[in-house]
């Protein structure tokens, strides 16, 4: 028989691996037993390791942990990693529009533990993209910029490198996303766009999460959204400080 304590712990239980999509005993159990062996393999000291082991999780790549980047606030030499997993976690607490560039990534955002509107970008832009040839995700991103909807949102880019360059050249221009995180796959320009992306936040101070290399992709980029989610689900716990 369940009695209303355990209700109230498996409850709370379920809120803290929203982001995995359980919500039975054994779905908990399985993802449970996943992140703990995830965490044997990746250091859990920092907020930017979350992010670390999240990436693990989603590739089954223990050694993807090292191709993670994380630009944020430099301190004189030091810079600290931890920063764009606090400007995230702050702009779920403020309840700040989550933007991605596809649908794919889109539906793998959680719907628990969070109060976002979570939107996609492709869809709009379709004119300018006919007009000058541009991709039409390139396009979607210039034209929800042209709106406004980049600024103080969290911006996620998980498949389309043509949307991570429109982006950096957004925030050239002034635009000023609470977080980006973007790890565009493929063999064209996606680790180049990445680059211009860091290139571009570390100038203009706007925090990014990407990886290096040609990997990357949708679910990767969906599960490190999630994990900041998963933070800021720990900071109205008062389990984790920013």
């Amino acid at each position: 028989m369940t009695t209303e304590g355990s209700e109230t712990d498996e409850a709370e239980d379920f809120e803290e691996y929203a982001d995995l999509g359980a919500t039975t005993s054994n779905a908990m159990e399985i993802a449970e037993t996943s992140m703990d062996r995830v965490r044997e393999l990746v250091p859990d000291e920092t907020l930017a390791d979350r992010l670390r082991q999240k990436s693990v999780h989603a590739t089954g790549d223990p050694e993807f942990q090292h191709l993670m980047r994380f630009t944020g606030e430099s301190d004189g030499e030091a810079l600290d990693e931890s920063e764009p997993v606090r400007a995230g976690a702050r702009a779920v607490l403020g309840r700040k529009p989550i933007v991605t560039d596809i649908t794919m990534v889109k539906e793998g955002i959680t719907g628990r533990g969070h109060d976002s509107e979570v939107r996609k970008a492709i869809g709009n832009g379709a004119e300018l993209a006919a007009e000058t040839g541009m991709t039409r995700t390139a396009a979607s991103v210039l034209e929800l910029d042209k709106r406004g909807v980049y600024d103080g949102a969290i911006a996620v880019v998980g498949n389309a490198p043509t949307a991570a360059l429109a982006l950096a050249d957004c925030i050239e221009d002034g635009t000023r996303p609470a977080v980006v995180v973007a790890t565009p796959v493929g063999f064209v320009r996606a680790a180049e766009s990445r680059q211009r992306l860091r290139e571009v936040a570390e100038v203009h101070g706007v925090p990014v999460v990407t990886n290096v290399g040609r990997r990357g992709g949708s679910g990767l980029a969906a599960g490190l959204t999630n994990e900041l989610i998963h933070v800021a689900s720990d900071v109205r716990d008062g389990e984790v400080e920013l």
